[in-house]
């Protein structure tokens, strides 16, 4: 049997890496395009559109075969394998933390002893197991339930919403260095505690219950990391399945080790590496908290939270963290370092590199692993590569001299040659002009799969050459707060709320026009405004959209050559 005392602190390792890099770098994970769980009906076809145009040309084409778009729906199971994993490996950290690991032989023992015989332990040990699976569960249910994936959809581009999960992250990982513990009231454990001395299927389920409230100083930051994560990934169920990913990785090893008592004594002690992963964990929290900041300062135009700010806070966090690892400084519950461990030395290596990586940036290095979650590049001040040549461009000259909405959307993310429009009459007039479909990008300031397709995809050359020569790009930023002119305020129609910002006007239209609320989100349309090809969620695979450009490119050459 492997020697579990030096598995397991090597697994500690590998867990607090593999969370650093899921709250830096989503992309690593093959994070679902925020388009996942929306049921797109009645959504105009290929057909439908050239239909509509045949209407006016009195001509009969078949577009159909032109059509080859992927369906944003199709790929909502990838995206409840990635929330259930983000959730299982929170749980196992969890696990780690020093208000649950030391429980682990106290309550492996209860079991053994207490079942009268090993069979009868081992069913009790599940029976635990399943109640703190259902706990968590129902916790993720009833975040689904009263909340809803459109809601919460909305309180994530909401900059009160951001503005207090930033706090509220700092204060998680305030606590996490030691300055003080949140705690659920004494008076709910001490409850929870006198009913689980009741026996049979309702004691083992009140114990349950302590632990979890009991535990909530350690795992009450990680629940709401992952809650967040896949709640505004639009998925119904999201909450649900990462809250049984969290809690499965919680309850399977005081489970396991109730079948093998033995193996209890192969564990590590407790002792300071355990405040270690947690101390870790809480730099973790801050850093990321700072995403969360960014989104208020972007929305509202406060050009204060620059993409430099953040990366030289990010590199201070990285510092602090890789001194704090080799045993240079500590905090007030730590023991001293006598001896760096094998796994605390690459985990102090692989922090010290991430740092180092992320130096450049400073210089307008893109930082690709990590890009979806910083600043766009646009808000940085000093940007080395903003000079370099972006390859040749069709003539998109028209008569159109000022766009509208230009000057609020400096900050947007750009790709270097490509020229966009920010609304959508323009857009219109200028690809009748210009002979060309529209390519709507529906984005937002807080969108991390729209800068994930904006770094990773639209820069490939195949895609650039489509974007700069074939379409005309409108991007509609559906998150802005900016107000709009008295004048142009409405009631929606759907929602039957008044529209008073740029954003809720973009907002309104894609949902009343196309039946979503996600971004990104890509509608190929003619001069007309009219669907040519099913439209299309994020897809960070580039011959996939590659497929669907040409799809809208096929589909506007042939409605083009019906209306001849």
């Amino acid at each position: 049997m492997p020697n579990l005392k030096l598995l397991l602190p090597k697994a500690a390792a590998i867990t607090i890496l593999i969370i650093s890099v899921w709250f830096n770098a989503p992309a690593a994970l093959a994070q679902q395009p925020d388009t996942s769980g929306i049921v797109f009906t009645e959504i105009t076809t290929a057909t439908d559109s050239l239909t509509q145009a045949k209407k006016d040309t009195q001509q009969v084409v078949s577009a159909s075969s032109v059509v080859n778009a992927s369906n944003p729906a199709s790929q909502a199971p990838k995206s409840l394998w990635t929330i259930f994993i983000a959730g299982f490996l929170g749980g196992f950290a969890a696990f780690l933390m020093p208000c649950i690991y030391p429980m682990l032989p106290l309550t492996v023992s209860f079991f053994t002893k207490k079942g009268g015989s090993r069979s009868k332990g081992i069913f009790n040990s599940i029976l635990y197991g399943l109640c703190i699976i259902f706990i968590y569960v129902f916790i993720g249910i009833l975040v689904a339930v009263v909340f809803g994936p459109a809601a919460l959809n909305g309180l994530a581009t909401n900059g009160i919403f951001n503005f207090f999960f930033f706090l509220l992250l700092i204060a998680f990982g305030v606590s996490f260095l030691g300055a003080f513990e949140i705690t659920l009231p004494s008076s709910l454990a001490n409850k929870l505690d006198e009913n689980s001395d009741k026996g049979g299927l309702a004691g083992i389920f009140f114990m349950a219950a302590t632990l979890v409230v009991v535990s909530f100083s350690c795992t009450g930051p990680l629940v709401s990391s992952v809650l967040l994560d896949a709640a505004v990934k639009g998925e119904r169920i999201g909450p649900a399945v990462s809250m049984l990913g969290f809690s499965l990785a919680l309850a399977l090893p005081f489970t396991l080790f109730a079948m093998f008592p033995s193996a209890l004594k192969s564990l590590p002690k407790s002792g300071g590496w355990l405040n270690s992963v947690k101390v870790v964990l809480g730099f973790i929290e801050i850093a990321f908290a700072l995403k969360f900041l960014s989104n208020v300062d972007l929305a509202y135009h406060w050009n204060l939270i620059d993409r430099e700010v953040v990366l030289s806070l990010w590199i201070a966090i990285g510092i602090l963290m890789s001194l704090y690892l080799i045993g240079k400084i500590r905090f007030a519950h730590d023991s001293p370092v006598e001896s760096l461990s094998i796994p605390r030395t690459f985990i102090a290596m692989g922090v010290f590199a991430f740092t180092i990586y992320l130096i450049p940036g400073l210089w307008g290095a893109p930082l690709k692993s990590v890009s979806a979650l910083l600043p766009p590049l646009s808000t940085q001040d000093f940007d080395m590569s903003s000079g370099l040549a972006a390859g040749p461009v069709a003539n998109n000259t028209t008569s159109i001299k000022e766009k509208k909405y230009e000057a609020l959307f400096k900050r947007l993310p750009k790709v270097k040659g490509i020229d966009e429009w920010y609304d959508f009459e323009q857009a219109k007039a200028v690809a009748k002009e210009l002979n060309k479909p529209v390519l709507i990008d529906f984005t937002g300031w807080n969108c991390v799969n729209c800068r994930q397709m904006e770094q990773n995809v639209f820069p490939d050359p195949e895609v650039l050459k489509r974007l700069q020569n074939e379409f005309v790009m409108l991007q509609l930023v559906i998150d802005d707060k900016t107000d709009l002119p008295a004048a142009e305020h409405f009631t929606s129609t759907l929602t039957k709320k008044r529209i008073t910002t740029v954003g809720g006007k973009w907002l309104d239209f894609e949902m009343s026009k196309y039946n979503s609320n996600a971004q990104p989100f890509y509608v190929i349309i003619d001069e007309n405004g009219q669907t040519l090809v099913p439209p299309q969620g994020a897809t960070f695979e580039i011959p996939e959209f590659i497929k669907y450009l040409d799809s809208g490119i096929s589909a506007y050459k042939t409605l083009q050559a019906a209306k001849k």
